[in-house]
């Protein structure tokens, strides 16, 4: 997975792209991808909020993030700089599913009005 897929050229750098290297930018820019949505969701209500999409963007760009940088790059610091956010992402996922409790649509409720 260490082959070249494409070269991109940027502001006078050269970037070279393999397999390892895209699924670590998808990784980044999902992880990143999440305060755009928590700023959204702010706006939005009019209040400070973090929506449960925030902690899923956050699990899967860490875990993308974090095989770049175990089987790509095989970098401890971004093993580490990734790995221990992860868990925390990981458990406000598991607490929210734990402790939330299914939508439950009835006849003629307030859904309907």
């Amino acid at each position: 997975m260490n082959e070249t897929l494409f070269n991109l050229h940027l502001f006078h750098a050269h970037v070279v792209v393999t397999s390892w290297k895209l699924i670590g930018f998808v990784g980044t820019f999902l992880f990143t991808a999440r305060w755009f949505v928590q700023f959204y969701a702010t706006k939005k209500n009019k209040r400070v909020v973090v929506p449960m999409s925030f902690w899923y963007l956050s699990v899967v760009g860490s875990f993308l993030t974090l095989a770049y940088f175990v089987w790509g790059k095989n970098d401890s610091v971004g093993i580490i700089q990734t790995a221990f956010p992860m868990f925390v992402s990981i458990y406000n996922v598991v607490a929210h599913l734990r402790t939330h409790k299914p939508e439950v649509v009835e006849p003629n409720g307030p859904e309907e009005t």
